[in-house]
């Protein structure tokens, strides 16, 4: 089985789903997605997946989230995936990507739904 975490090695959350994931005998890729954003069209297929919208996806703390004006609910959905992309810290981790499903691993033991 292929699974792939989008992984900030900074998160204590990520990298206790990284835990759970291994603890599971399953040697995840590992996406530092900081460093190695996900493509606008991946961000979409993630979402499409987990039947989330955009918002939901978006983290606060610690980003532009506020700079950037994501606030106001006049921005699309697209406008708010391409933010995502163009600053990757904005995406709320870890999100855990496998062939039983997508998950947004908060709390981490989510992740054990989809191993």
């Amino acid at each position: 089985m292929t699974v792939t975490i989008w992984h900030n090695p900074k998160c204590a959350t990520s990298r206790k789903v990284l835990g759970i994931i291994r603890a599971a005998g399953i040697e995840p890729k590992v996406v530092d997605y900081v460093k190695t954003p996900p493509s606008a069209a991946d961000i979409k297929a993630a979402l499409k997946a987990m039947a989330m919208p955009p918002r939901d996806l978006l983290r606060r703390r610690g980003t532009p989230y506020d700079a950037l004006g994501l606030d106001d609910r006049k921005i699309t959905d697209t406008a708010l995936i391409a933010a995502m992309h163009a600053h990757p810290i904005l995406i709320e981790r870890p999100v855990v990507l496998s062939p039983k499903g997508v998950r947004l691993c908060r709390p981490p033991e989510r992740a054990r739904e989809i191993l």
